[in-house]
């Protein structure tokens, strides 16, 4: 992390409004915005069935990852968790058994979420990509939907990242290096151990740099529909006569979806000669990646991203690519 500390320096001045929820919006599909607090006090804890041993709560989870990011980070001010939540369960006390929806008061009613990320945000670690401030951001997901309450308790498992969020559009930006796909753990204590590690051993001034080069490499116009048009066949693309083709775990919805950006998006949109920067591509897949559900949504950001390398890398070596050839 001193990397990059010494990458970038100066503070970052950034105003968030948080009555509009501006960094909320890093996921929109079938997601609502809560509170900690409503996590915390409203939300009743799922169990593993056979012994009744409580699972790893929502608040717990993102509580816990919060004093990882202050305990490494406590030079820095540490926004709070922004979080998103789907797939409601409803319950009801047993004293309302037989109430009619519409006669039920609040404390008869039981809820928890299925599934939930969250992001927390270091404002004062950034750097500029073109007109973009690009800031640290750590976050996770968990989604009961991956766990067999109907066991007894068992390792729980959870996602994590480190990467950055692109304040012009709230897009993440993850990297296969700061995504721990599949944590698995047995206590707060070695989830807690496990932010912390991915926190020491992230490379951010690689990311950016990274990040960077894809401003030095444009796609013309029949290239960008070249691509669209493979990232459509992609689904039906027969592995075994193509085996190295790089995988793009987006959507057919979602890439077209990047086809209108490509008109319409007021800040990634196509010049004037219908070129498009490898930038600009990444932050209209980034944004057509938030209407992927909560447990896939992190995965396929860092594949966007790996993606995107690999068109880079094709146009500066001479290197053929399926995508464009």
């Amino acid at each position: 992390m001193n990397n990059l500390i010494e990458y970038n320096p100066q503070p970052l001045e950034m105003v968030v409004d948080e009555s509009n929820n501006i960094g909320n919006d890093f996921i929109v599909a079938n997601t609502e915005v809560v509170t900690l607090e409503h996590l915390r006090n409203d939300c009743i804890v799922p169990v593993f069935t056979k012994d009744n041993e409580t699972t790893i709560s929502h608040f717990q989870f993102i509580d816990e990852v919060k004093q990882s990011v202050r305990k490494s980070l406590p030079d820095y001010h540490v926004n709070d968790a922004s979080v998103r939540v789907s797939h409601v369960i409803k319950g009801r006390v047993p004293g309302a058994i037989g109430k009619s929806v519409k006669d039920l008061f609040e404390h008869e009613k039981t809820r928890y979420y299925e599934r939930c990320a969250f992001t927390i945000d270091i404002p004062e670690i950034y750097q500029m990509i073109g007109t973009s401030k690009l800031s640290l951001s750590i976050g996770g997901v968990r989604a009961y939907n991956q766990e067999n309450l109907y066991s007894s308790k068992s390792m729980e498992k959870f996602k994590l990242f480190i990467g950055f969020k692109n304040w012009v559009c709230t897009n993440l930006c993850i990297s296969t290096d700061g995504l721990m796909d599949s944590v698995r753990v047995s206590s707060l204590e070695e989830l807690g151990e496990k932010a912390t590690n991915l926190i020491g051993s992230f490379d951010a001034q690689k990311q950016l740099l990274d990040m960077e080069q894809l401003i030095e490499h444009k796609l013309s116009e029949k290239q960008f529909s070249l691509l669209v048009g493979k990232l459509r066949m992609l689904p039906y693309l027969d592995r075994s006569k193509n085996p190295d083709v790089m995988n793009c775990t987006l959507s057919e919805s979602q890439a077209s979806t990047i086809v209108k950006d490509y008109h319409t998006d007021k800040n990634f949109a196509k010049e004037s000669d219908g070129s498009i920067t490898l930038w600009s591509l990444y932050n209209l897949m980034t944004a057509a990646n938030k209407s992927s559900y909560i447990d896939r949504n992190f995965q396929r950001n860092a594949n966007c991203f790996e993606l995107v390398k690999h068109l880079g890398k094709s146009m500066e070596t001479g290197t053929p690519s399926w995508y464009l050839d």
